[in-house]
């Protein structure tokens, strides 16, 4: 009921959309009722049931009294029907009846039509509600998040789960708010009349409620266990299609098929067993109805033959038409509570993303970094992957306009550092200053605002090449995109592009080559036009004629700048004013270019002269 509840506070304004609804649907139930109380006057015109003294006798005009509601409209439509009958015989009476009858269908078919448009209405703006803090949720979340998460599950969680809360959850809440009231409406117009069948009736509805929750039992654990296997085939797709050109290298083809088949055969099982449970609340829900009908047929109909009859036979007739028409709202709400599990279920999977803590945010009091001034400083910083220590009480110092380049063994803790200066991460002991003031006391957006980053990996959007580059300034106009493209010596193949700068460059930029992907990153930082300037291995992945036109832009990007360079090839970073040696998380060496080769023990130098090699 929680989850359920706090899927509906996604329904805003709740109270805008229910009380026109709840009028509308009121509206339709009273007019449906009206349909099938003709029943009782039609009947008793075409059975001839009332004489003309009984016809005399409701000819005369009733008295409004509040006490008696229903039986004054009861009267009053009797006078009107027996002066049509005295007035122009049993036929014209019929024709009076039937012309009611179309009237009151046509008004409760248009008030059902507006309470569907109004819960409709609901319906999608909740969806829309939860979709956009999910993903708001996600895209705020940090870079660890990611790490521990696979990507098809939370795809599956805002996609997958998002359109089950809609099907089974959002779809319930018209049954849910509009079938109890047409059951409470029902069952007046029923004890109304005949108490006596009614209070029968009711004796043998629990019995027909509790074998339907007996069925659904576990429903909702079953779902999630779907959800969840759901989501496991969703990651598994996501990594077939990312590294087929991987699966068929090593002809992995087989393993990879039998893992999806694999999950995909517990998946069926796991649903085709829900499925069946579900499906088996409506056949029994129509069988213990008949049985109950049945019932009401055999004590309904010793009333009507009695001596001396409770009920007539219209009266009765029009009550078992009557009850017949509550088992199709009592079905329903059977119906949506199997189904109700399912997006229960969904709705705990989204929220266990929503309700996800997230370890970097602002701060309270947090201020903006408006301009970067003096020097970014590492003391004695100290950071874990969990359990796993990656920095060991590391400390330096880059001032404004000097360079500094990471180098040493892989898993040493380059990356780390240049995701901790943005706060990707926050540290796990010690202080990352800029300006001499802790990053964690400046706004996040501000600090990014004052940096960026170009990776080896060159992260691009299947988009135009244009809307790539100006990913970071989205303002930015042509002339500042065709500039920031030339200093990274991308203009020239972008003008040779089929539709130039407005060539989509496929997911992931899959349509260019590796040198092209990373000029497009690097006059991406070039718009942006960044104080501090992160390079991670921004040329490791590159053949030789592009690693050239590269590194001349990169080298056009930091000039004047704040720069923390990573590299793996040594002879990029030969110009560096300072150059810092990690091995297993912390500093072994630092120096220049020229003082650590002469280093005859050192790190730096066997690393040199093994590349030389």
């Amino acid at each position: 009921m929680k989850t359920y509840l706090r899927l509906l506070s996604y329904a805003k304004p709740f109270y805008k959309f229910i009380i026109p609804y709840l009028l509308f649907s009121l509206a339709s139930i009273c007019f449906g009722l009206v349909n099938f109380s003709m029943l009782i006057p039609t009947l008793n015109l075409l059975f001839k049931t009332l004489d003309t003294a009984a016809l005399q006798k409701m000819a005369v005009e009733p008295h409004f009294d509040l006490a008696h509601k229903i039986d004054y409209i009861t009267s009053l439509f009797n006078y009107y029907l027996s002066n049509q009958v005295l007035t122009n015989g049993r036929t014209g009476a019929l024709a009076f009846v039937c012309g009611v009858l179309v009237v009151s269908v046509m008004c409760s078919a248009i008030f059902t039509f507006l309470a569907s448009s109004i819960i409709e209405t609901l319906r999608t703006g909740t969806v829309s509600n939860l979709r956009r803090e999910l993903f708001q949720k996600i895209s705020s979340m940090h870079l660890g998040y990611f790490s521990n998460e696979r990507k098809g599950d939370i795809i599956s969680r805002i996609t997958v789960d998002v359109r089950e809360v809609e099907s089974s959850v959002a779809n319930t809440l018209s049954v849910i708010m509009k079938e109890p009231i047409t059951i409470a409406f029902y069952l007046g117009v029923l004890i109304y009349i005949s108490g006596k069948l009614t209070l029968f009736t009711l004796l043998i509805i629990p019995v027909s409620g509790g074998l339907i929750g007996l069925i659904t039992k576990n429903l909702r654990r079953e779902a999630r266990e779907g959800q969840d296997s759901l989501g496991r085939m969703m990651s598994i797709l996501d990594e077939s299609l990312g590294g087929m050109r991987v699966i068929k290298a090593f002809n992995g083809t087989g393993y990879i098929r039998r893992k999806f088949f694999d999950e995909d055969g517990f998946y069926t099982r796991l649903i085709r067993k829900t499925s069946i449970r579900r499906e088996a609340a409506g056949p029994t829900s129509e069988f213990l109805g008949s049985l109950m009908i049945a019932g009401i047929i055999l004590y309904g109909g010793k009333l009507v033959l009695d001596p001396n009859p409770e009920l007539d036979a219209g009266a009765f007739l029009t009550y078992v038409v009557i009850f017949s028409q509550v088992m199709r709202p009592a079905k329903a709400l059977s119906g949506a509570f199997g189904s109700v599990q399912r997006g229960l279920a969904s709705g705990e999977r989204i929220f266990k993303i929503l309700d996800e803590v997230n370890q970097v945010t602002d701060k309270v009091g947090a201020v903006p970094l408006a301009d970067f001034s003096d020097c970014i400083e590492l003391k004695n910083v100290s950071f874990a992957y969990g359990k796993s220590t990656v920095l060991h009480n590391v400390s330096f110092k880059l001032p404004k306009g000097k360079t500094i380049a990471l180098v040493g063994p892989s898993g040493g803790g380059k990356s780390t550092i240049a995701d901790l200066i943005p706060r990707f991460y926050d540290v796990t002991a010690g202080q990352v200053l800029i300006d001499g003031k802790d990053v964690r006391d400046y706004d996040i957006e501000s600090v990014r605002a004052q940096m960026g980053v170009v990776t080896q990996e060159s992260v691009l959007f299947n988009d135009t090449i244009f809307n790539n580059i100006a990913f970071a300034k989205t303002d930015a106009t042509k002339e500042e995109v065709y500039r920031a493209a030339a200093i990274a010596n991308a203009h020239e193949f972008i003008i040779k592009s089929e539709h130039g700068y407005d060539t989509i460059i496929g997911d992931r930029g899959v349509k260019l080559s590796g040198g092209q992907r990373q000029r497009l990153s690097i006059a991406r930082a070039v718009l942006k036009n960044p104080a501090i300037l992160i390079l991670d291995e921004a040329t490791s992945a590159l053949d030789t004629e592009s690693e050239m036109l590269v590194q001349d832009a990169l080298a056009k990007l930091m000039e004047n700048r704040t720069s923390l360079v990573i590299a793996h090839r040594l002879s990029t970073i030969q110009s560096a004013d300072s150059i810092l040696v990690l091995q297993s998380g912390s500093i072994v060496e630092e120096g220049t270019h020229i003082s650590l080769l002469n280093d005859e023990k050192g790190l730096y130098r066997k690393l040199n002269r093994l590349q030389a090699f």
